[in-house]
C-alpha cells in the first residue's frame, strides 16, 4: 500500500499494549527488565539468609561485579597498552594539598587577563601614554569650551550695555 510523499522514520512507530494483552500476558513489551530485578532480589534474599558468610567470599564476589562489562566487552579481551582506564575519584580520597599544572594554553589565557588588568590599573592612573594623550586632549578640550563660555559671557554682557544704551 502506498504511503504518499513522506514516508516514516526508519525507527518505526511506537506500538502499545492494550489492556487484553496486558492481561492475556502477550505483550510486545520485552520482559528483560522484570527478569533482572526478579535475579537482583534473589540475591540479595540469599545473601540476607547466608549472612554468615566469609569476608573473603564477599570481596570474590565484589570481584566478579566490578568485572561485568557491557556488550561483547566482556567477551573480548584487550591487551592494548595505550588503554587508560577512567581514575573515579572519590571526594574523601582527593588531595587538595598539590596544586595541579596548567596547559599552555591555560597559562596563556592568565597571562594574558594578568596583564590586561595591570594595563587598566596604570590605565587609570594616566601612566600609560594612550592615558597621557587622552588626559591632553581633555585639558585642551577644556581650555576651548571656557574660552568659549568667557567669550558668550562678554558678548552676552555686549548686549545688555546696548539695550541699556537704547534704552536712554
Amino acid at each position: 500500500m502506498g504511503r504518499g510523499k513522506f514516508k516514516g522514520k526508519p525507527t518505526g512507530q511506537r506500538q502499545f499494549s492494550t489492556p487484553e494483552d496486558i492481561l492475556a500476558g502477550t505483550s510486545r513489551r520485552p520482559r528483560t527488565f522484570k527478569r533482572e530485578k526478579a535475579e537482583h532480589k534473589e540475591e540479595v534474599s540469599e545473601e540476607e539468609v547466608s549472612g554468615e558468610e566469609s569476608e573473603e567470599e564477599s570481596g570474590e564476589e565484589l570481584e566478579d561485579k566490578s568485572e561485568r562489562r557491557k556488550g561483547t566487552q566482556g567477551l573480548i579481551e584487550i591487551n592494548n597498552p595505550n588503554l587508560v582506564k577512567a581514575k573515579n575519584l572519590k571526594a574523601k580520597d582527593a588531595d587538595f594539598g598539590t596544586t595541579t599544572e596548567l596547559s599552555r594554553r591555560e597559562r596563556e589565557e592568565l597571562e594574558k587577563q594578568r596583564a590586561h588588568e595591570r594595563y587598566m590599573k596604570l590605565q587609570e592612573q594616566g601612566k600609560t601614554d594612550k592615558a597621557k594623550q587622552d588626559l591632553e586632549r581633555l585639558a585642551l578640550i577644556r581650555q576651548q569650551r571656557a574660552e568659549a563660555a568667557k567669550k558668550r559671557e562678554e558678548e552676552k554682557a555686549a548686549k545688555e550695555q546696548k539695550k541699556a544704551e537704547a534704552r536712554k
